[in-house]
């Protein structure tokens, strides 16, 4: 197994971890619509505690994403997360907000109220998604950033990356494309969420204007992602030289991708159909509950295979537009050989994870949200 097995490897290891962290943005989506689905006091408590059960999944998966970064490529790790830090920092500040709001709403010497912290689940389901599907984009269009290794030898500052300017990744938010891919983002976890309420809670009223609130986003989901798939696919992408790391600027790099990784586009395209028939069966069957579970394979499979097709085939997965030399490949950017081959064997307990997961869900989902259980006073 070479130096470049293992880098593909973990590659694809980050870019799955991605695509299950979009995946289970599902509750963010969810709690962005609290007041949409729930128009009593009881049927958003009900809301509430249906994505109250689930949101440790998503958080947890957002720092085991960071630490997978941290620990396989470190320079990604310091140039974004140490540099864009007002854009992270944003992302986790209204993750922080989430735990918060699920933890004091309903507590007793509540001084600001439940629909306060109801308010604070919305900011998270509107702003998270947003900034990070905008984070996801710079992937194919950029960032503002410089990269000089010989920092290494400087004993005052031995900073190998920085910013190229103040903003620290709040200028990603400027360029337009990484807005329509972050509202793509966040109208692609709203269905998600609505997928969820329909299978998890009880409750007819809320699960008929779930169904109307999920044709009201697919459409402007479909038209913000087609137009970002067919302009990425059509622009110049990042490539560079494996023999000599020079990085350049190559007419359709990402469409080429897709042609040259036919099975990067078959995961894509059966990913794609996953949701569609998802939306469609739940759209003309009302009394069709699963909808979760083929859309939530879907959204991983197509998230996979664009991130897959962001980093491999001599892409620059991180392109720097201040300096073209100064972007970063899974050849430049990776930890050392060993480091890989030990994390690997690590890797091999992923399956067993999964497992712990899958039985935990089933277990938390075992019995649906009722009105019964609100009344109870079962809920957060």
């Amino acid at each position: 197994m070479s130096y470049s097995f293992f880098q593909h490897y973990w590659w694809f290891l980050v870019s799955l971890l991605g695509a299950l962290l979009v995946f289970l943005m599902f509750v963010q989506g969810a709690n962005s619509l609290i007041f949409s689905l729930g128009h009593t006091p009881e049927e958003r408590r009900m809301v509430v505690n249906s994505t109250g059960r689930k949101w440790e999944f998503t958080f947890t998966t957002l720092v085991t994403f960071g630490g997978a970064f941290f620990a396989s490529f470190p320079l990604f790790y310091s140039t974004s997360f140490g540099g864009a830090y007002w854009l992270w920092m944003t992302i986790l500040f209204t993750f922080v907000l989430q735990a918060v709001s699920y933890e004091f709403q309903n507590k007793l010497g509540n001084l600001l109220g439940t629909r306060t912290f109801q308010w604070f689940l919305i900011i998270n389901g509107l702003v998270g998604p947003l900034l990070l599907g905008g984070a996801v984009a710079t992937f194919f269009d950029g960032s503002n950033f410089l990269v000089d290794k010989q920092n290494l030898t400087n004993f005052m500052q031995p900073v190998i990356s920085k910013w190229a300017n103040a903003s620290h990744g709040l200028d990603a938010l400027l360029d337009p494309w990484n807005l329509i891919f972050g509202l793509a983002v966040f109208f692609l976890a709203r269905i998600l969420g609505l997928f969820y309420i329909i299978n998890n809670v009880d409750n007819k009223a809320i699960n008929e204007r779930a169904h109307r609130q999920l044709l009201y986003n697919v459409v402007p989901f479909l038209v913000l992602f087609l137009a970002f798939l067919v302009r990425t696919l059509l622009k110049e992408g990042y490539a560079y030289q494996p023999e000599t790391g020079v990085i350049f600027m190559e007419p359709m790099k990402y469409l080429h991708n897709l042609l040259n990784m036919w099975y990067v586009t078959l995961i894509i395209l059966i990913g794609v159909v996953l949701l569609l028939f998802a939306v469609g069966r739940t759209l003309l069957r009302p009394t069709y509950m699963r909808g979760i579970w083929p859309a939530g394979i879907g959204v991983v499979l197509v998230v996979l295979g664009l991130l897959l097709c962001a980093g491999w085939n001599n892409t620059a997965y991180y392109p720097s537009t201040a300096n073209l030399q100064s972007s970063l490949t899974i050849a430049n950017s990776c930890s050392s050989l060993f480091t890989l081959k030990t994390m690997s064997v690590v890797s091999l307990l992923i399956p067993f994870v999964l497992v712990y997961i899958f039985l935990a869900w089933r277990a938390i989902d075992r019995k649906a949200i009722t009105q019964e259980e609100i009344e109870n006073d079962e809920a957060y």
